[in-house]
């Protein structure tokens, strides 16, 4: 599909990789931008006539059923929004839970919600911001990496899904990312403005899968190997 000339929502995008999606998205020329927060008045409009702030919450089916009800010319779906509890998967079960809820029943909610209003459209795209981690977990990521592998396999379900309905599902990988989540823990950061443009490049392209720098296509390789290439800490040892 085209950007330009396109109506879009982002999640989240009242901080970071959302705003950053904001941007790109009016730099390309698209048509509208809901930009879509649990705070819609600390939104910036830029003074653009095209972004439209939206209330939604990921956890309040309510606001997610108001938001598609409102706006029913999207035409492509970013869901951006989520969180890190950076809690490990022997930790916090509460934390855990919360990343669940969160990260995989929000997003899918808000994708249930917007499916039919992409359909009506033409179809359109739904793109969905994972991590490297839906791949491979660290000692402190055990609730985020959980739950991005499993909002993984539910980007994989809603593609074909909605293929008949001829949207095009975009799953987004990539590394930390200079944003406020990420920014006080990793190193390495990449640009929110680098994984907002490739992924755009992505939609464009009618990709299926989004790289966005080396770190998400070295883990995406070994996905192929046995699992001691992917954790040296178990190299060397046995399992019996």
């Amino acid at each position: 599909m085209h950007i330009e000339g396109s109506v879009a929502l982002v999640t989240g995008a009242n901080r970071g990789l959302g705003k950053t999606f904001v941007d790109e998205l009016l730099a390309a020329g698209a048509a509208k931008v809901y930009a879509a927060g649990r705070r819609p008045d600390e939104i910036d409009d830029r003074g653009d006539d095209r972004v439209v702030p939206l209330p939604l919450d990921l956890s309040d089916p309510a606001s997610i059923a108001s938001a598609a009800a409102r706006a029913t010319d999207v035409t492509l779906l970013v869901n951006n929004a989520g969180i890190n509890t950076f809690t490990p998967i022997l930790g916090d079960e509460a934390e855990i839970r919360r990343e669940f809820e969160t990260n995989v029943f929000g997003t899918l909610a808000v994708s249930r919600a917007f499916a039919p209003v992409l359909g009506g459209n033409g179809g359109g795209a739904l793109v969905t911001i994972l991590s490297s981690l839906s791949w491979f977990v660290t000692p402190d990521s055990g609730g985020y990496a959980a739950a991005k592998a499993a909002l993984w396999s539910v980007t994989n379900a809603l593609r074909l899904e909605l293929l008949e309905q001829r949207t095009n599902v975009v799953a987004v990988h990539c590394g930390a990312i200079a944003t406020d989540m990420a920014s006080a823990t990793a190193r390495n950061l990449i640009s929110p403005q680098d994984v907002a443009k490739l992924t755009l490049e992505g939609v464009e392209a009618d990709a299926y899968e989004v790289l966005t720098d080396e770190l998400s296509r070295r883990v995406r390789r070994l996905l192929a190997e046995p699992v001691e290439a992917m954790y040296r800490a178990l190299q060397g040892r046995s399992a019996t």
